[in-house]
């Protein structure tokens, strides 16, 4: 009796008996899977970046799984060319109703392949005001948490197709600032005071390259000179509050003069 429930045709050359050892078989490819994705994370993924084990992660899995899958099906002799058939035609139909989520699937997967920034990158999608540190990159979409704390969501087509701003790859970074000193004042005095207290206060500052100096603008109030300074790339946050205070105390120091915008109101009484 329990035979011949096993050997009732469910379709043609499949019976029930096939469906079971077909199931047992992508059943044990689980298992196995999971196995070798334990071994790749022990052994492995401790030398790896978090991007690319994560990537290999699901390449390993799914792919042991779909490979169990097509051994089982051959070994019941069943032919899956036409649901192979069926299921690419099926795919087309899909993509045209749904090509924006299939864009975004399919960027999703450009992004993992070349891996333009990886996960953990300081980025900056460019025209579309987002700066933060990049947490995850899924199927549809990435994540981006900025610097507020907030985290926000964008499709992959998008954070494909952008020019993305990355701040990881460079060790160095170069800050800047523009100071304005009165006209009456000696512009080569106060570069020659600013460089002096950089040198000896703003211990972040990279002597090569060399702090750079220049005019930058005769402005309405004040001759404007533009500091650039090149520092460690992790001292981005604690670089600019203290370049601006050591600048400000040694032209203060030295009595250099920074302007501010002055008015002056005419009543039209006077003489």
């Amino acid at each position: 009796m329990v035979l011949e429930i096993l050997d009732t045709q469910l379709t043609d050359g499949l019976t029930i008996w096939s469906l079971l050892v077909i199931g047992i078989i992508v059943f044990a490819g689980v298992i196995v899977a999971r196995i070798v994705r334990m071994i790749f994370n022990k052994k492995f993924a401790p030398t790896m970046s978090t991007h690319s084990v994560k990537t290999l992660n699901k390449l390993i899995y799914y792919g042991i799984i779909v490979i169990f899958l097509f051994a089982a099906t051959a070994s019941q002799g069943f032919d899956i060319g036409g649901l192979v058939v069926g299921a690419g035609f099926m795919g087309i139909v899909i993509g045209f109703a749904a090509q924006t989520v299939v864009s975004n699937m399919i960027s999703g997967v450009f992004l993992l392949i070349e891996k333009p920034v990886k996960q953990g990158d300081t980025v900056e999608v460019v025209g579309d005001n987002v700066t933060g540190k990049l947490i995850d990159i899924n199927t549809f979409s990435s994540k981006i948490q900025q610097f507020d704390g907030t985290v926000v969501r964008i499709p992959n087509e998008k954070m494909f197709t952008s020019n993305l701003r990355t701040f990881d790859l460079s060790e160095v970074r170069r800050s800047e600032v523009t100071v304005g000193i009165g006209y009456g004042e000696d512009i080569d005095k106060a570069i020659k005071t600013i460089k002096n207290a950089i040198e000896k206060n703003v211990v972040y500052s990279l002597m090569e390259p060399a702090p750079h100096f220049s005019v930058s603008e005769l402005a309405d109030n004040s001759v404007n000179i533009l500091v650039r300074v090149w520092h460690p790339r992790d001292d981005l946050l604690e670089v600019m509050p203290t370049l601006l205070k050591v600048i400000k105390n040694a032209l203060d120091a030295e009595g250099i003069e920074i302007p501010f915008p002055q008015r002056v109101v005419w009543d039209g009484k006077g003489t």
